[in-house]
């Protein structure tokens, strides 16, 4: 669960750059007149010709079967209710990019303005010819189980109404596995749910569909229990009326064992849940604040399982564990609808993947050592990568097996490959890192605190619980800062060197002690320390703050060498070097040394290639190290191309268990094909290689630059490598999330340090 968004940071968030969160990019190159002639006139009336001859021909030729269409008309929009299509616009937009960030799936927004259920079905239904599947969001209640129903009924693609089946579906998932822990059985059980909603009604149809029976479950409205008796129900109401004889909330509550919560906030006492079975089952999934409290619920039952739809507590019930790769399955079989067996087959896949060994990566990704399949683990988290290649493929399977798939697959080794390439399967590190840096959040001491991106930064880091900013400048400019820009730092520990006296007095004593045979005097210590990279470096070294981030107004240089002076290279490392993560459509690479070392030996490269492994390993990624040159294998003489050789040579005999290769060109070292052909002996021949190593600092400098700023790429970084405490170099004119990530990577540097580890 995100800490607090602040209005003017959510706003700024969709207005800046090109307004929106997504953007249409071509697939195709389209830079002579012979590409334009192919992508239109006169070279597209050959496509259009053989889909005209044969329309299935339109999955073959078009982006259709990789295009979902996000579809709402604004009528009940996440808590904010029928606000009209324009306003529902930003939610369909982030729900499209889920698309796209999870399973790979173009996807438009489009927000329809029409309320009439059947004027709305005949709008979505005309849209066929363009889109593979349709998702259905925020519509209200009962209109869209109407829509939904007679969309599926007449359209040949594959419909779902995410609000109504997402919960359903990873809700059930939660639950099989719940009742697995506690012994009990669907059938036995009696189930309590709290709402009438579309998640509601839909959550109870799939918990029949897995052996609830009726007759035990009992629903509640805003009226209290929906009774058989009670005059005007409608249909979809009727239909979970009970004639058991209670009236409230209450009384349904006494013996239950699983409430479902799909209503308001704080509608459970501890009383209800007192009132329970034993070992009770309480999924509170109101959002953003549950029907009951978590930390009330557990201190008032220790025998309860309880699942929340926020992230900062166990098992949280997220649409995004389904949705994308339900819809991903579906379009790979070209599945004419998402009926009933797909979807079982989603609960049954999540249920089972909960219980297999969660690898360390997903357990760092949450700051916890292990993640075991339990009462605090019933579901999977929505960081684990394997979601794709196991829910996606299980959807898939149903659909063929149920006889709505158009396409089988027969080849599920090469499927489950292909799924993991769509998203990337290491993009997450970033959130991944985060996450970690929440576990447990580190004192990060900001050099700059006198420039608002910093400020704007300590801001998210401390209201998310990623970091304890402390705060380095005049604390009237800061307090000024702060009040210009609507921001509250108020608790961050604020120091100015000029006013700390006594402080920068022992530091002195200190630096003193550290520099004096090497040039410095008492005076020049006491001189340097009113230099506040001087006096951060100095806070880490004497554990008066656990990590320093600076660089952003001042040239990398003048940054680094206060902390080199200070803090020095860890015991076990000879050099520091400073490591970028470049973030590609292509996926995401690292780059050493990009910062630090100007032109460096073949021993000193070694240095480098140990450092950046370590760095690239810190992220969960094993690296496939490319030495560069301009030449292939000795293609090419020279002093660069000795020099890799030899490095390359040294580095295999020193880190046995390293794939490193070269000297080896850069498109050759990420080329598997031309090396699968012409250098089939490369230990990059198979997979190709993800960090880079160049020969000296201009080539890495300039490698990274024009990626960023011609290919499009983001940077991460420099992350500095080698340091005997943590301290990290932002670029010049870093951004606020890029400050962010920055300071998210010192964090859980720190954590490691805690351990005898560094990057």
């Amino acid at each position: 669960m995100a800490g607090k968004i602040r209005k003017q940071d959510a706003l700024q968030y969709h207005m800046q750059g090109q307004p929106g969160k997504i953007e249409v990019v071509p697939t195709k190159n389209l830079s002579t007149q012979r590409d334009l002639a192919l992508a239109y006139s006169p070279g597209v009336a050959e496509p259009c010709k053989e889909i005209a001859a044969n329309p299935d021909d339109v999955y073959k030729y078009t982006s259709k079967g990789n295009l979902v269409a996000v579809i709402s008309n604004g009528t009940a929009v996440l808590g904010l209710g029928n606000i009209g299509p324009e306003a529902s616009k930003p939610v369909m937009e982030g729900k499209a990019v889920l698309f796209k960030k999870y399973a790979g799936i173009d996807s438009f927004d489009i927000e329809i303005n029409e309320s009439d259920p059947d004027a709305f079905i005949k709008i979505v239904k005309s849209l066929e010819p363009t889109f593979g599947g349709i998702n259905l969001e925020d519509i209200k209640a009962p209109e869209c189980f109407k829509i939904e129903k007679a969309l599926r009924e007449q359209m040949h693609i594959p419909i779902m109404h995410d609000d109504q089946h997402g919960t359903a579906i990873i809700s059930s998932a939660a639950l099989l596995n719940a009742l697995e822990l506690v012994g009990k059985r669907m059938a036995d059980i009696r189930i309590v749910i709290n709402g009438a909603g579309a998640a509601s009604v839909s959550c109870t149809k799939l918990y029949v569909a897995l052996g609830a029976q009726p007759k035990n479950i009992i629903m509640c409205d805003s009226k209290g229990v929906i009774r058989k008796d009670r005059p005007g129900l409608d249909e979809i109401k009727a239909e979970f009326a009970t004639a058991l004889p209670v009236n409230t909330l209450q009384e349904a509550m006494k013996g239950a064992d699983v409430f479902v919560g799909l209503s308001v906030a704080d509608i459970l006492t501890p009383a209800d849940l007192l009132a329970m079975n034993a070992n009770p089952i309480v999924f509170a999934l109101a959002n953003p604040n549950p029907e009951i409290d978590y930390h009330l619920a557990i201190k008032t039952r220790d025998d309860i399982i309880m699942a929340t739809g926020r992230s900062d507590h166990p098992n949280q019930v997220n649409n995004v564990l389904g949705f994308p790769y339900i819809f991903r399955g579906a379009l790979d079989v070209r599945a004419h609808e998402i009926n009933e067996a797909m979807k079982l087959a989603a609960v049954k896949a999540l249920a089972a993947l909960a219980k297999e060994a969660v690898p360390d990566f997903v357990a760092k990704a949450y700051g916890v050592d292990k993640l075991q399949f339990g009462r605090l683990y019933l579901i999977p988290k929505p960081m684990d990568t394997r979601l794709i290649s196991i829910i996606s493929p299980a959807v898939a399977k149903a659909a063929m097996e149920s006889g709505v798939a158009r396409q089988p697959i027969t080849d599920w080794t090469a499927y489950e490959e292909e799924l993991k390439k769509r998203i990337g399967i290491d993009q997450k590190f970033m959130s991944n890192v985060i996450n970690r840096a929440k576990q447990n959040p580190k004192r990060v001491v900001f050099a700059e605190a006198n420039h608002h991106k910093i400020l704007k930064a300590a801001q998210v880091l401390r209201d998310e619980g990623i970091a304890q900013p402390i705060l380095l400048g005049n604390r009237q400019e800061i307090e000024a800062l702060c009040h210009k820009h609507q921001l509250d730092l108020s608790d961050c520990p604020v120091f100015y060197p000029r006013e700390e006296e006594a402080l920068v007095e022992r530091y002195a004593d200190i630096l003193y002690k550290k520099r004096q045979r090497k040039g410095f005097t008492h005076s020049d210590c006491l001189k340097r320390l009113q230099d506040r990279n001087y006096f951060g470096a100095m806070m880490v070294e004497m554990g008066d703050a656990d990590a320093l981030v600076s660089g952003l107004t001042k040239d990398y240089s003048e940054t680094i060498l206060p902390s080199l002076q200070i803090i020095g290279t860890a015991d076990d490392a000879r050099r520091v070097a400073g490591m970028y993560i470049m973030m590609s459509k292509r996926g995401n690479f690292f780059f050493a040394d990009c910062t630090v070392n100007v032109d460096p030996t073949p021993d000193e490269l070694v240095d480098i290639i140990g450092l950046a492994a370590q760095g690239v390993r810190f992220f969960n990624v094993e690296p496939r190290m490319a030495v560069l040159s301009y030449s292939n294998f000795g293609s090419n003489k020279g002093e660069i191309p000795q020099r890799t050789r030899e490095a390359v040579q040294l580095a295999k005999e020193k880190y046995k268990d390293l794939v490193v290769e070269g000297d080896i060109q850069a498109n050759i070292a990420l080329s598997t094909d031309i090396q699968r052909e012409v250098y089939p002996f490369s230990a990059l021949a198979k997979e190709g290689a993800n960090t880079f190593i160049f020969p000296n600092l201009a080539a890495g400098n300039i490698a990274y630059k024009l990626l960023m700023e011609i290919g499009g790429a983001e940077a991460i970084g420099p992350i500095l490598l080698g340091m005997k405490k943590p301290v990290h170099v932002l670029q010049l004119g870093s951004s606020i999330q890029e400050i962010v990530n920055m300071a998210a990577i010192a964090v859980v540097d720190a954590q490691l340090h805690e351990k005898n580890m560094h990057l």
